[in-house]
């Protein structure tokens, strides 16, 4: 697969020569609070899939307005307690002031958790323009200094390789992704793109901008064409003709739309390590069949399948 948006090719090795996993590649998973007693089995089906590929977080959203607050810590503490999983708790700033905000931090403090995904947050559905809380924290950046300040906690945050839809321009965005990793945050996790050439453009660009921190891939898979490409509408990533081309038709094939999403997922996933991306975050929406396939083309196995062939190949090299 060659992507051509900006002329720049991308030749990652063919799948029978590099069977063995990337080295240093390291992946991570996104989940949601679940919603009724079938959201709720489904995401801890899923969850349990998805930990045996020992991925480096898990994080857990925050819903828009902060709607899902109880349901939030409630879910990272179990990934944690029942999985062994280093679970991150999304924070927000939307609709609350900031001793209300630092509170939950507290209590994510009090129950071991220590990794925080600090954002501005999104207003409730049909609630307008994003307002700050007159006596909370204005922006991201603003709730990074205060978890800094305070300490205990691992931050990460968000970046936007095609803009976030407010900001004035692309280097103001730029320059707050910058203040809010100088504020105190770990990493940033891009929202999710679909043309590779989007996430290394902007990489080259961060790195101009002096911005040392990792900056890992967010991806998502594809588990509606029609719906995702509304939700990009509203998002601002963008939907490539290649990949409009891509889904003609199998919106209707189930099975076609199932394979036709797997691949997607495991070229994006393959030709970014190629290009020297080391972290890949994956938008699971509690699903696991298609990370666990990008996962699985990138040769990263799950701990007991990966222990077992690990133990075959001396058992075969002396029957050899």
């Amino acid at each position: 697969m060659t992507v051509t948006s900006d002329r720049r090719g991308f030749v990652p090795a063919a799948l029978w020569d590099q069977p063995a996993p990337v080295p240093e590649l390291g992946v991570s998973f996104e989940f949601f609070p679940p919603r009724g007693a079938q959201g709720e089995a489904r995401l801890w089906e899923t969850v349990e899939r998805l930990a045996a590929y020992a991925p480096d977080f898990v994080s857990v959203t925050y819903g828009a307005g902060g709607s899902t607050r109880d349901k939030t810590h409630d879910t990272v503490v179990r990934m944690r307690d029942e999985f062994g999983l280093d679970a991150a708790a999304h924070l927000t700033c939307v609709d609350a002031a900031k001793r209300d905000v630092m509170a939950v931090a507290d209590a994510y403090e009090a129950a071991g958790i220590n990794h925080i995904v600090a954002l501005r947050g999104d207003p409730p559905q049909g609630g307008g323009a994003y307002v700050p809380h007159p006596e909370g924290f204005a922006f991201a950046v603003d709730l990074v200094r205060a978890l800094a300040a305070r300490g205990g906690f691992e931050i990460s945050v968000a970046a936007y390789p095609e803009v976030h839809p407010h900001a004035l321009n692309p280097d103001a965005d730029l320059d707050n992704l910058k203040a809010k990793l100088d504020a105190g945050a770990t990493r940033a996790i891009t929202q999710y793109f679909f043309d590779p050439a989007v996430y290394l453009r902007f990489r080259d660009r961060a790195a101009a901008a002096g911005i040392t921190r990792p900056i890992l891939a967010g991806l998502m898979p594809v588990l509606g064409f029609a719906q995702i490409r509304r939700f990009s509408a509203a998002c601002g990533a963008g939907i490539p003709d290649w990949m409009i081309r891509l889904y003609d038709g199998a919106e209707d094939d189930e099975a076609t739309h199932q394979a036709v999403s797997a691949m997607l997922l495991a070229e994006q996933a393959r030709l970014l390590a190629a290009e020297g991306c080391h972290d890949l975050h994956f938008y699971t929406l509690n699903k696991a069949d298609l990370t666990i396939a990008a996962c699985h083309l990138l040769g990263i196995r799950p701990r007991r399948a990966a222990a077992a062939a690990d133990a075959a190949i001396p058992a075969a090299t002396a029957a050899g």
